[in-house]
């Protein structure tokens, strides 16, 4: 009986154990889901504002401005995601992702100064 009562025991804390750890699991991807989903909203309003005030004819210095800002929100949280993805992959990976980061910050820079 005793051993009966301990293996109910181990197996209740290994279920339990799992349980968590999926609940953290999907809190932290809730989370996630969150944080993009609310970007994507701050950059729509971002992108709306700035054609709105384009349409007035409001100095296009302003404009350009906010469509930059919502534009460089968007690529630091996917250069994160993507670091997350990468940072515990071999370093071909790591090596990858700051090419295709650099290539990325190029080409939003190189129009600009041109």
């Amino acid at each position: 009986m005793a051993e009966t009562k301990s293996k109910s025991t181990s197996s209740s804390k290994s279920s339990s154990s799992k349980s968590t750890t999926k609940t953290k699991r999907t809190r932290t991807v809730w989370g996630l889901n969150k944080i993009s989903f609310w970007t994507i909203g701050a950059m729509a309003i971002l992108y709306l504002v700035a054609s709105i005030l384009a349409l007035c004819g409001v100095n296009l210095k302003i404009v350009q401005a906010l469509q930059g800002f919502a534009t460089a929100i968007a690529i630091c949280i996917v250069a994160y995601l993507a670091w997350k993805y990468v940072r515990s992959k071999q370093a071909v990976w790591k090596v990858l992702y700051f090419v295709l980061l650099l290539v990325v910050l190029l080409g939003i820079i190189l129009p600009l100064v041109v």
